[in-house]
């Protein structure tokens, strides 16, 4: 039977068990954080299911529990992050410091992450920076899945892009956060896992041929989500968080379903934007209101973003899992 926590005491649980593998005490609270986050809003694969692949990162030194990240480059509407090797999430938390502080004072800012690591569900800072009344863009490069356009070989990672956009006072922020390919790796192996046939259209083999065989899959690559469209935006993705920042390419970045292999040094990027800084907050809300008052109007439309609204819920995590965590978090 699934236990139920409250967020606060899976938060110290998962916190513990990043602690007992290396993670420094703010590394082992945001991480801890983010994962909760993930979970409870429904996004698994950067949930709880995640601390365990953590924890062998942080002893294998895949990612070092001492790092603390650095403004190493700064602008007044830039500022460059380096996140020393560490997980992500205290570079993520200085960035989106930085994004809103630099945004409400020079109306825009653009924010860069280097020597990073996995970086979960980028729709969480941007949902919390929205409910600040700001616009705000997220964008992560992954370990290589995906060929360019016309390739056979994985070179793009599946390339994640946020976006969340604030709303009148008492409406969650819309946000958007969606990973550029057909479908998760994670769900390619689950389906290796049972032996099962994966739907023609998901991957490549290691030739570049289609497969509907999952195992032959996992060695191949993911097909782009909306094909040559899907891998553009990849690249504009992988450019944006590499090129601008110094990081790793995805095809220099061991993949995540292994304990061993380097430190992937992945980029990051976060544009933060004032709407007061153009037409004004006033005018931004009317429009955006009006557009959803209009997408509502066709029953059956979801507003993207509703997962993210603030919730103070128990979240039932699965009696192995829980185990797990547990086992994880003695010293």
């Amino acid at each position: 039977m699934p236990e139920t926590f409250s967020r606060s005491e899976l938060e110290t649980l998962v916190g513990q068990a990043l602690a007992a593998a290396g993670a420094n005490p703010k590394m082992a609270r945001l991480t801890a954080r983010a994962l909760v986050d993930g979970e409870a809003i429904g996004q698994a694969g950067h949930g709880l299911s995640r601390v365990a692949q953590y924890a062998a990162f942080l002893r294998n030194g895949r990612a070092d529990g001492a790092a603390r990240p650095a403004i190493i480059a700064e602008k007044p509407g830039a500022v460059l992050i380096d996140a020393g090797h560490g997980l992500a999430y205290p570079a993520l938390a200085l960035a989106e410091a930085e994004g809103e502080r630099r945004a409400r004072s020079q109306g825009v800012a653009f924010v860069g992450i280097t020597n990073s690591h996995h970086s979960g569900a980028m729709g969480l800072p941007v949902a919390r920076l929205a409910r600040q009344g700001l616009v705000a863009l997220a964008f992560t490069n992954s370990p290589a899945a995906m060929p360019v356009a016309g390739g056979r070989r994985a070179l793009l990672g599946t390339n994640p892009v946020a976006a969340g956009f604030p709303r009148a006072a008492g409406n969650a922020p819309l946000v958007v956060d969606l990973a550029l390919s057909t479908v998760a790796r994670g769900t390619i192996n689950r389906y290796a896992q049972s032996g099962t046939p994966i739907p023609e259209g998901w991957a490549l083999d290691a030739e570049g041929n289609p497969t509907t065989d999952a195992k032959v899959a996992l060695f191949g690559s993911l097909v782009a989500l909306g094909g040559t469209k899907g891998a553009a935006l990849a690249l504009v993705v992988e450019l944006l968080c590499v090129a601008l920042t110094g990081a790793a390419f995805g095809f220099e970045a061991d993949g995540f379903f292994s304990e061993e292999g380097n430190r992937p040094r992945l980029g990051q990027a976060l544009l933060v934007i004032d709407p007061g800084a153009l037409a004004g907050q006033a005018a931004y809300l009317g429009r955006i209101e009006a557009l959803i008052t209009t997408m509502l109007e066709d029953e059956g439309v979801r507003i993207p973003g509703q997962r993210h609204a603030d919730t103070s819920g128990t979240i039932a995590v699965a009696d192995a899992l829980a185990q797990t965590l547990r086992h994880l978090a003695r010293p």
